[in-house]
């Protein structure tokens, strides 16, 4: 053994000596130290490195660890220096109140071995023998014959060995004397010894002063008063029926059960022979846990047993008649275990975060379990509750390790709650659980995971530079920067740089520049997704753009309708409207600009090409109208010329002889019908023609002069626009009718050039009926025109004359005015001068090729 001592000459002097070190059968080292009690906080216990032969580091890099025996911990390791000292100061009477040797038991944990050390806490004299009462009364007889012996009551010192109690000591008195005596148990005990008779005549009482002294170096002391009633002779003493007592109590026992019944004989008669009993040279806990009563002498249960606390309890009794005698006898109690205390389970150790690629075997947590109860009640075993990918491994003294037993996966299962049953082997088996939660930390085993394959993006050609086409996205199966997915694009060799780019954070796809459908219409570049762990793990998905040719937006302008009208006022306000349309929800026209515009977006189910007929009417009296026709094409672009579709033949239709032979023969039928009527309109108007006479006004001079609408006649336009662009493009191609000359003859022998093509037939003229009523029509073809003027109705009538085929100036004029009585019709005299004047009737309008004039009646 080794002895390491301190400074001597100190009160709190620290005695340090290692007794043994020994190799267990469990193959674990045991250290033995010694340590005075009531040593201050963080004293010196041991050098545990120097000790075990090894450095301070090596401790720390062992992960050593010590743990105290039960549910104190007393000690602590500095694994910097590998001292071992106390964590606070230790009063051995708190902690080993009945025993006299008190040891502390700690465990040194290593990864391997497992160091098992004890320390002995030394007693230290601080405490005083103490008697339970101030002041003893001892009735004795006056008969009471030299050499009897009185107990006396013990002093308590709580301090052991030679600290304890050693000596009492009598104050000086011609009648007593002090026999000292030892116990079974060690114990000290004093008796008071008569040394000579007593004289109650003469002194009724004796006082004496009795002293306890331990030890202890200085030796504590401690006094009582004991006051010796001198009593009258009583010749018989109680006498009890044992000696000693011997009884068995379960530690369950109820208050006020029955332990036993203490009897003792006093032949004597009258207060002589009444026995009362008391508990005399008993523990003061011994006095807590049993009551006694003084008149039956039974001893029964007073507090809670605890056979874990104390297995075996003694108690004297003394029975004391009423003279004054009394006898003594000994019970002794013994507590018998019960299975009332379940298993505990103290945590040592705890992991509580583990990687998820551990390997098997890893240890998790260490604990132990002790119950306090014995034998087999005290007997105890662990499992772990479901079925989790942990273990018990147990190691020694009731000690385990929580171990996995199998590969974790944090996408799984991120965390584990764990719960531990012990039980022990008791008949009724008590048990108790403990929960332990281990998290699992992520480790970068998942690569990004694209949602798509391949992605696939259309963009409208002519975009805007940085413009955002879509978004891709990777997901992580991973936690923290693990799972933090960064986006970029793969960059080939060799390859120009790509016209997209990609936000690195969150994938969103963007065009740097416009890109045109004629240059490229589709293209690939492979995307890269990346975690944050190290190293870092990616994955690849394909990004496919597709270039769309960019449709024309609703409200796109397809062409603008000019119209000019050479009337003034409200008769010269054109307004514009779609009379006929290929698809009539397409296009739409504005109402006063005449702007052509689309009227929802274009398809590519919309078909290529369109005839528009757009209508222009003035708000004249009555409306006069025009029509222009829009052929529109649609087409992808301007790369090729497109104006001739209205020249380009149609696809040839399988179907088109059957068709073709179906239109002839309709046709046919038509002209026949046309013809007949033809003839007889013919056949009326000559007859008309005859009975008219008459002059009329002069003819218009000159087409300009005579036209009263903007558009002297219709033509075709072929219009032609993009579906990419709102600009539109448009020209005149050829007149769909023969024209008027420039200007007219200015009498019957004149003649131009570029007249009329065909003869223009018999003039009807209309007849009014009683101030305006239906016009009846009595020729083939008509001029007329209306001037309101004063509100006047007139008609114009102009007969031309058939003969002449290149003249087409009346040969007859006549004008007829209402009559001044609405019932007597129309008369030949102008209602007013200005009305006769020439000129004043110019209001003429050409509708078609055709020479003729309509009547026109007053609104």
């Amino acid at each position: 053994g080794v002895t390491v001592c301190g400074e001597q000459g100190t009160e709190r002097q620290v005695v340090l000596f290692v007794l043994c070190v020994c190799v267990c059968q469990s193959g674990a080292e045991t250290l033995r130290y010694s340590l005075a009690e009531e040593m201050e906080r963080d004293s010196f216990v041991a050098n545990i490195a120097k000790d075990l032969g090894v450095s301070p580091s090596q401790l720390a890099s062992r992960k050593a660890r010590v743990v105290s025996e039960g549910n104190e911990q007393y000690f602590r390791l500095n694994l910097n220096t590998g001292v071992l000292t106390v964590k606070e100061t230790l009063d051995r009477e708190v902690i080993c109140p009945q025993s006299d040797i008190c040891t502390l038991f700690f465990k040194i944990f290593f990864e391997n071995p497992l160091i098992r050390g004890e320390v002995e806490v030394r007693d230290v004299n601080d405490n005083s023998p103490v008697f339970p009462e101030k002041e003893m009364v001892l009735e004795i007889l006056e008969t009471a014959s030299p050499g009897s012996r009185f107990p006396l009551e013990t002093a308590q010192d709580r301090d052991v060995g030679s600290n304890g109690l050693q000596n009492y000591s009598l104050g000086s008195n011609p009648h007593f004397s002090l026999a000292l005596g030892t116990g079974k148990d060690g114990a000290k005990y004093a008796e008071l010894v008569l040394q000579r008779q007593l004289d109650r005549e003469q002194q009724r009482e004796v006082n004496l002063l009795l002293s306890a002294t331990d030890g202890g170096s200085p030796p504590r002391s401690g006094t009582a008063q004991v006051r010796i009633v001198v009593l009258d002779a009583n010749d018989n003493i109680p006498v009890f029926s044992r000696e000693v007592y011997e009884v068995r109590v379960a530690e369950n026992s109820p208050p006020e059960q029955l332990v036993v019944r203490v009897a003792a004989a006093d032949p004597d008669e009258g207060s002589y022979g009444r026995v009362r009993y008391a508990f005399t040279q008993t523990s003061e806990r011994s006095r807590q846990l049993f009551e006694l009563n003084a008149a039956t002498g039974e001893i029964r249960v007073s507090g809670n047993l605890d056979f874990e606390e104390t297995k075996k309890h003694k108690l004297v009794v003394r029975a004391t008649d009423g003279g004054g005698l009394s006898a003594h006898c000994k019970v002794h109690v013994e507590v018998l275990d019960v299975n009332d205390n379940a298993p505990e389970i103290v945590l040592t150790s705890l992991t509580a975060s583990i990687p998820e690629d551990a390997p098997p075997r890893t240890v998790v947590a260490l604990f132990s379990v002790r119950d306090r109860d014995s034998g087999d009640n005290g007997r105890t075993e662990c499992a772990i509750d479901g079925d989790l990918p942990f273990s018990l491994t147990p190691t020694f003294d009731n000690y385990y390790e929580l171990r996995t037993n199998a590969a974790l996966d944090r996408e799984r299962t991120a965390e584990y709650n764990i719960t531990i049953t012990a039980m022990d082997w008791g008949r009724s088996r008590l048990s108790s659980r403990e929960r332990i939660f281990v998290q699992i930390s992520d480790v970068n085993d998942n690569p990004p995971e694209f949602t798509q394959d391949v992605y696939t993006i259309s963009v409208k050609e002519n975009n805007t530079p940085m413009l955002r086409i879509g978004k891709v996205n990777a997901t992580d199966a991973d936690a923290g920067k693990n799972s933090r997915v960064s986006y970029a694009l793969v960059r080939e060799k060799g390859k120009e740089q790509t016209d997209v780019s990609i936000n690195s954070e969150n994938g969103d796809v963007y065009i740097l520049r416009p890109l045109d459908y004629e240059e490229v219409r589709a293209f690939e570049v492979t995307v890269r997704a990346a975690d944050g762990g190290s190293p870092a793990l990616s994955a690849e998905a394909l990004l496919r753009v597709l270039l769309a040719p960019r449709s024309a937006e609703p409200g796109a302008l397809v062409a603008k309708v000019v119209a000019v009208d050479a009337d003034a006022g409200q008769n010269a306000w054109l307004s514009y409207e779609l009379a006929k349309a290929t698809e009539p929800g397409l296009f739409r026209v504005g109402l006063h600009s005449g702007e052509v515009r689309t009227a929802r977006a274009v398809t590519e189910r919309d078909a290529p090409r369109h005839r528009l007929v757009v209508l222009v009417r003035d708000r004249g009296q009555p409306p006069r109208s025009a029509t222009a026709t829009l052929a529109i094409a649609l087409v992808d672009g301007f790369s090729e010329a497109h104006l001739r579709v209205s020249e380009e033949a149609p696809a040839a239709d399988p179907d088109g002889r059957l068709t073709l032979y179906l239109i002839i023969c309709l046709a046919c039928v038509s002209v026949l019908f046309l013809a007949t009527a033809a003839a007889a309109v013919f056949v009326k108007v000559r007859r008309a023609r005859q009975s008219m006479a008459g002059s009329l006004p002069t003819f218009p001079k000159s087409a300009a002069e005579s036209s009263a609408g903007s558009l002297p006649r219709s033509y075709v336009y072929d219009i032609c626009f993009s579906a990419g662009t709102v600009n539109s493009e448009f020209r005149f191609l050829r007149p769909l009718f023969p024209c008027f000359p420039a200007g007219l003859p200015h009498g019957p022998g004149d003649q131009r050039s570029s007249v009329c093509s065909s003869w223009c037939s018999a003039l009807a003229a209309a007849a009014y009926q009683g101030g305006g009523a239906e016009a009846k029509l009595s020729h083939n073809l008509l001029w007329a025109t209306e001037l309101c003027i004063m509100k006047i109705r007139y008609i114009f009538v102009a007969f031309v004359n058939k003969s002449h085929q290149n003249n087409f100036w009346p040969s007859k004029k006549k004008i007829y005015w209402p009559s001044k009585y609405g019932d007597r019709g129309f008369t030949r005299h102008p209602p007013c001068p200005f009305l006769a004047q020439p000129g004043a009737l110019r209001q003429y309008q050409y509708l078609t090729s055709r020479c003729c004039v309509l009547i026109m009646s007053h609104i």
